[in-house]
């Protein structure tokens, strides 16, 4: 599943916010170096930007933008 404190989940987060790390279907092998990919795109325009063109990721994304939906 995806690594903790990639983002906050435990708070308020856009219910269009995606990464990568969502569709990893496996356990973090800790072996592994850590590449910390922020790649993080919006589902309703498909690219990192939103629909109020603001950038899209975990911070950014919040109920001050009108295009927010909690999730």
């Amino acid at each position: 599943m995806e690594r903790t404190g990639l983002t906050r989940p435990d708070e308020d987060r856009c219910a269009f916010l995606r990464w990568k790390g969502m569709y990893i279907g496996v356990e973090w092998d800790q072996t592994v170096q850590y590449s910390n990919d922020r790649a993080f795109w919006c589902q309703k325009t498909h690219i990192c930007l939103g629909p109020d063109s603001k950038l899209v990721d975990d911070y950014e994304c919040h109920e001050g933008r009108s295009c927010f939906q909690q999730l």
